[in-house]
């Protein structure tokens, strides 16, 4: 047999299956070429378009491993192939190996400039790996070739953003906001970084554009407080509760109608906080203080016996329990808060006065001029009108123990 029959037989006896592979894909049936593309692969491991297009096919499939190794085979056997390494790239940020991406985005970008994928992965890959700087200029080089791609405006606005430069990144948030709306949440951490550079006019623009978001209402609803802007900030904080009835849009609605003189509804929010965070030891502080300042000491001090149970090495919430049950002459409960107070060992000149105050109350005598005594040694001139009266205190108790 002559060798050019032989090879013309050897030829219809093995498919070409890289081609088969092809029409495969064109047709999205990647499974049928995924298995087409491994004949090829095994017929011939050294064909570098064998391996390329099995890596293809793998990431359609979202075999992204598979696809990783096949396209590092490929470049083994074919260092430099563009759209291997661009492939590549764009398989490791897919899979979060931000900074194995660079490499092969980088000899992409260096092989086609002028293309815009190249130098926009790259300067994405460069940015989720901290190089702000190097991701600007690869990104700015992809908004020359495609002016208006909102991925990659965005992108520069937080490469911008990561150095600082505030003012340079404002205008790519709008546009990548304003080209596609799907961007147009970006704009809160544009927000985020006014509010961060004091710009709090420009973060209550920001806001007012998402009204149905229950988070961005309640921070505008916060910032409107903060600028003394009331008349607006509780109806936006109205809404943020109704939309999402967190402890915390409670909170920042009962702050509202606390500084807009609604003590009423200031409580109706903060019993509803609390209902709905019971174990929030902030929460029971700040609503036992409102009901201490409202003068209803009794429920403040269910409130701060709740919060020290949450947290009973908490000085605080002994100190305020103390105050109000010794108010409402229930002494023996208050005397055993102060020594919750003295067991932590963070006693305070003023601690100990109301111990004082308390034992002279109950005719404990001795032990009252004891602890008046303790509070001028520990007071050192910095409480005169105290001082004044546990001095006067002490000669009158010691007049009477000396009858």
């Amino acid at each position: 047999m002559s060798l050019w029959i032989a090879l013309l037989l050897a030829a219809f006896q093995n498919p070409d299956y890289v081609d088969q592979g092809r029409k495969a894909l064109d047709a999205n049936r990647n499974d049928e070429a995924a298995a087409l593309f491994q004949k090829a692969v095994a017929a011939d491991p050294k064909d570098y378009a064998a391996h390329f297009h099995l890596a293809l096919a793998d990431s359609l499939l979202h075999r992204d491993d598979e696809a990783i190794a096949e396209y590092q085979k490929t470049l083994e056997l074919k260092p430099g192939l563009y759209q291997a390494e661009l492939n590549l790239g764009i398989l490791f940020l897919r899979n979060k190996r931000d900074a194995d991406a660079i490499a092969p985005l980088m000899e992409a970008a260096k092989q086609k400039p002028s293309e815009f994928r190249p130098s926009y992965y790259l300067g994405d890959a460069l940015l989720r790996t901290g190089k702000a700087a190097e991701a600007e200029t690869y990104l700015e080089a992809a908004l020359k070739v495609n002016p208006t791609a909102a991925p990659a405006e965005l992108s520069l606005a937080r490469a911008l953003l990561q150095q600082g430069r505030l003012a340079d990144a404002e205008p790519w948030f709008r546009k990548a906001a304003l080209q596609d709306p799907t961007y147009k949440d970006a704009l809160l951490e544009l927000a985020a970084a006014e509010e961060k550079a004091g710009n709090a006019a420009v973060a209550i623009e920001l806001y007012k554009q998402f009204p149905e978001n229950a988070g961005a209402q309640e921070r505008l609803g916060e910032l409107l407080i903060e600028s003394k802007q009331f008349g607006d900030a509780i109806p936006r904080l109205e809404k943020a509760v109704n939309d999402s009835p967190t402890a915390a849009n409670r909170l920042a609605l009962a702050t509202a109608y606390g500084i807009n003189k609604e003590p009423g509804k200031q409580m109706e929010q903060l019993a509803k906080a609390v209902q709905a965070e019971p174990g929030n030891y902030e929460l029971r502080m700040i609503f036992g203080r409102t009901l201490r300042d409202a003068k209803k000491p009794l429920d403040a001090a269910n409130q701060f016996a709740a919060a020290a149970k949450i947290k009973p090495d908490a000085v605080d919430a002994w100190n305020e329990l103390a105050g109000q049950l010794i108010l409402t002459d229930r002494l023996a409960d208050g005397l055993a808060a102060l020594d919750h107070v003295k067991a932590l060992g963070r006693e305070l000149p003023g601690d100990v006065y109301l111990r004082a105050i308390t034992l002279d109350k109950l005719h404990q005598k001795p032990q009252a001029v004891a602890s008046y005594k303790q509070f001028l040694t520990m007071s050192e001139g910095k409480f005169p009108d105290q001082e004044f009266a546990a001095r006067q205190r002490i000669r009158i108790i010691e007049q009477e123990l000396h009858r």
